[in-house]
Protein backbone atom coordinates (compact mmCIF):
# COMPACT_ATOMS: atom_id res chain seq x y z
CA UNK A 1 0.00 0.00 0.00
CA UNK A 2 2.86 2.41 0.81
CA UNK A 3 4.38 1.77 -2.62
CA UNK A 4 1.05 2.47 -4.36
CA UNK A 5 0.59 5.68 -2.35
CA UNK A 6 4.16 6.72 -3.27
CA UNK A 7 3.48 6.13 -6.98
CA UNK A 8 0.24 8.12 -6.81
CA UNK A 9 2.03 10.98 -5.03
CA UNK A 10 4.87 10.90 -7.59
CA UNK A 11 2.33 10.90 -10.43
CA UNK A 12 0.54 13.91 -8.96
CA UNK A 13 3.86 15.79 -8.63
CA UNK A 14 4.87 14.97 -12.23
CA UNK A 15 1.47 15.99 -13.64
CA UNK A 16 1.56 19.24 -11.64
CA UNK A 17 5.05 19.99 -12.94
CA UNK A 18 4.01 19.32 -16.52
CA UNK A 19 0.88 21.46 -16.27
CA UNK A 20 2.81 24.31 -14.69
CA UNK A 21 5.69 24.15 -17.18
CA UNK A 22 5.91 26.86 -19.83
CA UNK A 23 5.20 25.88 -23.42
CA UNK A 24 8.71 26.12 -24.84
CA UNK A 25 8.13 23.70 -27.68
CA UNK A 26 9.00 25.65 -30.87
CA UNK A 27 6.47 23.51 -32.74
CA UNK A 28 3.71 25.33 -30.87
CA UNK A 29 4.91 28.85 -31.74
CA UNK A 30 2.49 31.06 -33.62
CA UNK A 31 3.35 33.69 -36.21
CA UNK A 32 2.65 37.12 -34.70
CA UNK A 33 3.85 39.23 -37.61
CA UNK A 34 4.97 38.54 -41.16
CA UNK A 35 5.82 41.09 -43.83
CA UNK A 36 7.19 40.26 -47.25
CA UNK A 37 8.01 42.27 -50.33
CA UNK A 38 9.27 40.72 -53.52
CA UNK A 39 10.83 43.58 -55.43
CA UNK A 40 11.40 41.55 -58.58
CA UNK A 41 14.69 40.31 -59.90
CA UNK A 42 16.48 43.08 -58.03
CA UNK A 43 15.87 41.56 -54.58
CA UNK A 44 13.44 40.94 -51.76
CA UNK A 45 12.65 41.83 -48.14
CA UNK A 46 10.89 39.95 -45.38
CA UNK A 47 10.56 39.86 -41.62
CA UNK A 48 8.64 37.85 -39.09
CA UNK A 49 8.17 37.38 -35.38
CA UNK A 50 6.77 34.35 -33.55
CA UNK A 51 5.19 33.84 -30.15
CA UNK A 52 8.26 32.04 -28.80
CA UNK A 53 10.36 35.22 -29.24
CA UNK A 54 12.02 34.21 -32.51
CA UNK A 55 12.41 37.03 -35.03
CA UNK A 56 14.08 37.38 -38.41
CA UNK A 57 14.63 40.21 -40.85
CA UNK A 58 16.32 39.84 -44.23
CA UNK A 59 16.76 41.83 -47.41
CA UNK A 60 18.60 41.11 -50.62
CA UNK A 61 19.71 43.19 -53.54
CA UNK A 62 21.28 42.43 -56.88
CA UNK A 63 24.55 44.24 -57.40
CA UNK A 64 26.34 44.83 -60.68
CA UNK A 65 23.39 43.50 -62.69
CA UNK A 66 24.28 42.27 -66.16
CA UNK A 67 28.01 42.38 -65.56
CA UNK A 68 30.64 39.75 -64.94
CA UNK A 69 30.59 40.76 -61.25
CA UNK A 70 26.83 40.33 -60.80
CA UNK A 71 26.06 39.11 -57.28
CA UNK A 72 23.18 39.00 -54.87
CA UNK A 73 23.92 40.44 -51.45
CA UNK A 74 21.81 39.35 -48.50
CA UNK A 75 21.78 41.21 -45.18
CA UNK A 76 19.76 40.30 -42.17
CA UNK A 77 19.46 39.30 -38.58
CA UNK A 78 17.65 36.79 -36.46
CA UNK A 79 17.14 36.34 -32.75
CA UNK A 80 15.86 33.61 -30.51
CA UNK A 81 15.76 32.69 -26.85
CA UNK A 82 18.12 29.84 -26.01
CA UNK A 83 17.43 27.05 -23.52
CA UNK A 84 19.38 29.07 -20.96
CA UNK A 85 16.95 32.01 -21.28
CA UNK A 86 19.48 34.20 -23.11
CA UNK A 87 18.28 36.09 -26.19
CA UNK A 88 20.78 35.42 -28.97
CA UNK A 89 21.07 37.90 -31.84
CA UNK A 90 22.92 37.14 -35.06
CA UNK A 91 23.51 39.76 -37.75
CA UNK A 92 24.80 38.52 -41.09
CA UNK A 93 25.83 39.34 -44.61
CA UNK A 94 25.95 36.77 -47.39
CA UNK A 95 27.65 37.84 -50.59
CA UNK A 96 30.48 36.86 -52.93
CA UNK A 97 32.63 36.42 -49.80
CA UNK A 98 30.27 33.82 -48.28
CA UNK A 99 28.09 33.82 -45.17
CA UNK A 100 29.47 36.20 -42.52
CA UNK A 101 27.60 36.02 -39.20
CA UNK A 102 28.28 38.24 -36.19
CA UNK A 103 26.96 37.93 -32.67
CA UNK A 104 28.18 38.45 -29.12
CA UNK A 105 28.30 34.67 -28.61
CA UNK A 106 30.09 33.88 -31.91
CA UNK A 107 33.89 33.63 -31.69
CA UNK A 108 35.79 36.02 -33.96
Amino acid sequence: MKMLLGLVTLSVVVVAAILGAPLDDPRTAEILRYDSENIGIDGYRFEFETSDGTARREEAELRNAGTENEAIVVRGSYSYTGPDGTVYVINYVADENGFQPEGAHIPK
